[in-house]
């Protein structure tokens, strides 16, 4: 069973997805993890890109707005941060406000999804992971009950595209963690996500769009100087992927030699404390005066008086 090698998703992002004629791609892609019919009318620059001149090859992403005007973050990210859902959180709350004028009616206000690709894992890393795609929106349910809300959709007017069973006019958010893909392809995520991954489509697979991918973004169709360009970004890639991860390890090492360092003072200081206790103790026991006791071991009165 053969394959067509492709260049990777972060590079048809940077260069290849924004002209009009290659949108199949992405809505064929989108479909597949939003179970919607997705027909993209035009890409705008996200401004996350120009946040850090050290994140040009660590994350790209762009801008997608449909047919019904809902927007759709698209983002690929090889290294992990800290406070990635805080930012994940600011980037749809910074496009709802870019996209609305004070005063102006709360109808106009656009749904937003977030589709994170990274290439490392979410979950804590001593437990198996549940999945590979991760799914997350806001949901009401009843306080005492525990019950989710049949929330009126007169409250949600506008957003009921085709769906009237789970309406939800908040941001959504897609993570898929390619790196615990485990390359069972059951199904058209799955597909995606395989060629994702492993920068290859094999001639097997039949998501809408995907075979438009293996062919526009076919990596040996690019003519000699565009390959070398694309080879040039991989290395770069690399290259910036193994500093980001030096600089994360190195952080976590010292950190954890801090805590370390930390926590044995700490502990040092506490056994010093309860072994004085202790003779303090035994001192008053024998009738010594709680002030010749205090003076001796150089221990608080207040601390003499609540052991007496």
């Amino acid at each position: 069973m053969g394959s067509r090698k492709i260049i990777s998703f972060d590079w048809a992002i940077k260069n290849v997805l924004r002209d009009k004629a290659n949108f199949g791609i992405l809505e064929g892609f989108l479909e597949a993890l939003l179970k919607q019919k997705i027909k993209i009318e035009s890409l705008a620059e996200s401004e996350s890109n120009r946040d850090h001149e050290f994140m040009k090859y660590n994350r790209v992403d762009l801008l997608a707005i449909d047919e019904s005007g809902d927007h759709i973050i698209v983002e690929v990210q090889y290294s992990p941060e800290q406070r990635l859902f805080k930012r994940l959180l600011y980037g749809t709350s910074k496009d709802i406000i870019d996209n609305i004028s004070t005063g102006e009616d709360y109808s106009n206000v656009k749904k937003v999804y977030s589709v994170s690709l990274v290439y490392f894992n979410v979950e804590t890393p001593d437990a198996a992971p549940v999945d590979y795609v991760y799914h997350g929106k806001t949901e009401f349910f009843g306080f005492h009950s525990g019950k989710k809300a049949n929330i009126n959709t007169k409250f949600l007017e506008g957003y009921d595209k085709n769906s009237k069973e789970d309406v939800n006019v908040f941001p959504e958010y897609f993570i898929i963690s390619l790196d615990i893909f485990d390359d069972n392809v059951k199904d058209a995520l799955d597909e995606w996500s395989y060629s994702f991954k492993h920068h290859e489509v094999k001639d097997s697979f039949k998501a809408p769009g995907i075979k438009e991918m293996s062919e526009k973004l076919s990596y040996v169709k690019m003519k000699p100087e565009e390959q070398r360009i694309y080879d040039k970004y991989l290395a770069d890639l690399a290259s910036d992927r193994g500093t980001l991860q030096y600089k994360y390890e190195e952080g976590l090492e010292k950190g954890m030699e801090k805590g370390l360092e930390k926590g044995m003072e700490k502990g040092l200081e506490k056994g010093i404390k309860k072994g004085e206790l202790k003779v303090a103790q035994a001192m008053l026991n024998s009738g010594i005066s709680i002030e010749q006791v205090a003076e001796i071991t150089k221990l608080d009165i207040g601390d003499l008086e609540t052991l007496l």
